[in-house]
């Protein structure tokens, strides 16, 4: 198991390329994963564009 996956187990999962919504932003429609350094996950999402979003405080909903 990668550092990454030990540390931050609830994004372990996350991988590029995903599409994955803001649990408290719904507003910014459906994202894609770019992608995932530690629990640095950039998603560009459909109507904010690119977001940085810290995993360890954010748990991203994967729809596809």
């Amino acid at each position: 198991m990668s550092t990454t996956q030990r540390d931050y187990p609830f994004n372990a999962f996350l991988e590029p390329g995903q599409i994955v919504m803001h649990p408290e932003h719904d507003e910014w429609g459906k994202g894609q994963v770019q992608s995932v350094i530690g629990a640095r996950v950039t998603v560009n999402f459909a109507d904010v564009g690119k977001v940085l979003i810290d995993a360890s405080r954010v748990t991203l909903t994967v729809i596809g």
